[in-house]
């Protein structure tokens, strides 16, 4: 997959008649994967090119910045990683600005769709709307596209059973803690990256349980809800079974809120470095214990579970 971080360098490169779609994409659900497998299927079948065109920052979080705090459910370096695995050839992510946002939907399509990134077929998702007040839809792609020469093809959503796949359902669903609906409509296992950072070392010193406390990058990043996870931990390019609690660790005096994964059959310094932890299932909630001694119990009983579920 080549990436482009702007549409003038895409334009540059001198591909021509691209099949080309349009999104967020954030998560690269099951839904987003239709969409791109349909771009790759009308690419090779016309002996052109697949292009996919995003935008970051969100554009919510440039025209509303004193809006709610939005989270995502993949980093933009994921929404990469996720995308290079999907097929596409050229991934464009280009700089959401208020200039671009004003720029009408005619506009956007005459000198963006057309003329820069040479669309000769446009796939989009049957609710995209694009322009200033997103006044630009499906509607107004099939009236233009005949007069501009580009070909449309409008995808309906993806259902799973009779609700449709989006990432705001995704994302509600790691809020609420259904961590296995999430994991149907992305089709993968929920993930984060994060760094190992120095913690309390409690549990290697009390409780035989050394663990890696973990830090985000991104304050964005949705986590699952707290709780005990099964969980696979990719470090380098190994893979490891383990087990995470998420929460503010109530059964330990000032401790505070802290992830923390503790690695099956695992004995390296891995401080500073970067791992990936894949959240397979919720065994528990959070509970508090009347001493050490009961927390630890509960973690024996806890491993057993993981390493029967994974």
């Amino acid at each position: 997959m080549k990436v482009f971080r702007s549409i003038d360098e895409f334009a540059a490169s001198g591909k021509d008649r691209n099949v080309v779609t349009t999104g967020t994409f954030d998560g690269v659900h099951l839904g987003h994967r239709t969409i791109l497998e349909r771009v790759g299927s009308i690419a090779k079948t016309k002996n052109t090119e697949s292009v996919l065109l995003t935008f970051h920052p969100h554009p919510r979080e440039v025209l509303f910045p004193d809006s709610a705090k939005m989270f995502f459910l993949t980093t933009l370096e994921e929404r990469e990683e996720l995308l290079e695995k999907s097929g596409i050839q050229n991934l464009i992510i280009h700089q959401f600005t208020k200039e671009l946002s004003q720029v009408s939907a005619i506009d956007y399509v005459k000198d963006i769709i057309v003329a820069k990134l040479k669309t000769e077929t446009l796939v989009i998702g049957h609710d995209h709307h694009f322009g200033n007040g997103r006044k630009g839809s499906i509607k107004e792609l099939e009236e233009w596209g005949p007069i501009y020469n580009f070909n449309v093809e409008e995808m309906p959503p993806l259902k799973f059973g009779d609700i449709a796949i989006s990432s705001s359902k995704i994302r509600n669903a790691l809020q609420s803690d259904d961590l296995q609906m999430a994991n149907t409509y992305l089709g993968y296992h929920f993930f984060i990256h994060a760094k190992v950072i120095h913690g309390m070392k409690l549990g290697s010193t009390k409780l035989g349980y050394p663990t890696a406390n973990l830090e985000i990058d991104f304050q964005n990043k949705i986590v699952p809800s707290d709780g005990i996870y099964a969980v696979y931990i990719n470090v380098g390019d190994r893979k490891y079974k383990g087990m995470m609690s998420i929460g503010t660790n109530p059964t330990i005096a000032n401790k505070g809120r802290s992830m923390e994964v503790n690695i099956f059959d695992f004995n390296q310094d891995i401080y500073g470095k970067t791992v990936k932890v894949s959240f397979f299932k919720k065994i528990r909630n959070e509970e508090k214990f009347g001493n050490l001694d009961e927390l630890k119990a509960a973690l024996d009983r806890d491993k057993e579970v993981c390493l029967e579920i994974l």
